[in-house]
């Protein structure tokens, strides 16, 4: 479902105090904020917290309020310190439950796996009032509570997750980029990056410098939901770069 007039916006909230003692190298901002895009949905802001719960309500509540849709990842599984659940019910003022089919799907899951004991069961606990969403790649599944979705911190199964997901959401229309390559100093072009973006108003352009080969060079990238706009603009940033004496690589360097 698309609404291209409006602009739906995301944020993540990624648990753990793993993350945040470097011992564990985040890989979910990178494939959340790329599967939002092509739902045509934003990712407004990325939150790290620990494994306390008064900061993840914090989170949670901060950031469901300021935007349309509310992600989480990590601190759902069967172990002590997983509290993402405990958190976002106390968050949403709701008790916490066992939900029926994920009890029944773990059961499953499990009964050739030693069966269902105490630290499995607590992968069945959601917020009161939630819906399940699928997870292919174990017993336990992910937790969706109206526009806040509750992921495994583990890539591949938020991966799935994510795909479980596709075209459920109602966003905008989708953000598309092209990349322009130059080698150039992006202070020498500031001015012509400004005067571009302003002309072409539902365009955004990011620079992106790097030092290679002994030289300083950068790409820009151009964004817009609008494919004939974001031509127009790619080609207003070509020519301008080529007539101060650049020479541009589309797709990038």
């Amino acid at each position: 479902m698309t609404s291209p007039e409006k602009i739906w916006t995301a944020a993540l909230v990624v648990i753990g105090d793993e993350i945040l003692s470097g011992r564990t190298q985040d890989k979910n901002i990178a494939q959340v904020a790329s599967w939002l895009q092509v739902q045509g949905i934003r990712l407004a802001e990325v939150r790290v917290v620990p494994d306390i719960e008064a900061r993840i309500v914090a989170a949670v509540n901060e950031l469901r309020a300021a935007n349309d849709y509310l992600f989480t990842t990590g601190g759902i599984g069967p172990t002590h310190d997983d509290i993402t659940v405990d958190a976002v019910a106390a968050a949403l003022g709701v008790p916490v439950v066992i939900h029926p089919e994920a009890r029944a799907l773990l059961e499953n899951y499990y009964a050739t796996k030693g069966g269902l004991n105490e630290g499995r069961l607590r992968m069945a606990r959601v917020p009161e009032g939630s819906e399940l969403i699928p997870n292919r790649m174990s017993g336990a599944p992910g937790i969706r509570r109206g526009n806040l979705f509750l992921m495994a911190g583990v890539p591949h199964i938020t991966a799935g997750m994510l795909d479980a997901l596709t075209g459920q959401l109602e966003g905008g229309a989708p953000l598309l980029t092209e990349t322009i390559g130059c080698w150039v100093a992006e202070s020498e072009i500031a001015d012509l990056l400004r005067q571009v973006e302003i002309a072409h108003e539902t365009c955004q352009i990011g620079s992106y410098p790097f030092f290679r080969e002994g030289r300083v060079g950068a790409n820009f990238v151009v964004r817009s939901t609008s494919a004939e706009d974001l031509r127009r603009c790619c080609d207003s940033l070509a020519s301008g770069l080529v007539a101060s004496g650049h020479t541009v690589t589309p797709g990038g360097i």
